[in-house]
């Protein structure tokens, strides 16, 4: 089980550039219980610095659904980018700034409150900001991964 474990993490780092942030929630069964506290962040190569993510549940590089979050500092910005598969976000904290199109344009974000939801077409051009601390969570089926319109802006093409 544990083998299975770490090959899932390995493929999860290669394919999606996420790292297997894995949570020590209390299973039941087929059951699974989180509490905020187990929750493990870790910086992710796919997102420029500043931003952490926690894989909750299942391994967005495989076939299948999975639960993620995000938590972007103050004054973060997700350059323009799409997803292979509809992305499913929720605001759990802060506000978050959801701009739709091929052009990153601030004044064109919608400011998502905590609450919100915002579900994402496969493929659709989209950005991001944040002006306060802000948590999403992203739920999904896999494989799942992110591609950046300006090959620029991808963190993982700029050298260490």
């Amino acid at each position: 089980m544990r083998h299975r474990a770490l090959v899932a993490a390995l493929a999860l780092i290669l394919a999606v550039g996420l790292p297997a942030a894995g949570v020590a929630g209390e299973g039941h069964g087929g059951h699974m219980m989180v509490k905020p506290d187990q929750v493990q962040w870790q910086e992710v190569p796919s997102l420029p610095k500043g931003a952490q993510v926690a894989v909750i549940e299942g391994d967005p590089s495989a076939e299948g659904a999975f639960t993620l979050r995000i938590r972007f500092p103050a004054g973060y910005t997700v350059p323009l980018h799409t997803h292979p598969t509809v992305e499913r976000v929720t605001v759990l904290e802060g506000t978050f700034y959801l701009g739709i199109g091929d052009t990153f344009e601030r004044e064109k974000a919608e400011a998502l409150p905590v609450g919100s939801l915002a579900v994402m077409d496969a493929g659709a051009a989209m950005f991001g900001y944040t002006e306060e601390p802000t948590v999403i969570q992203i739920n999904g089926d896999g494989p799942w991964g992110i591609e950046y319109l300006n090959p620029e802006d991808d963190p993982r093409k700029k050298p260490q």
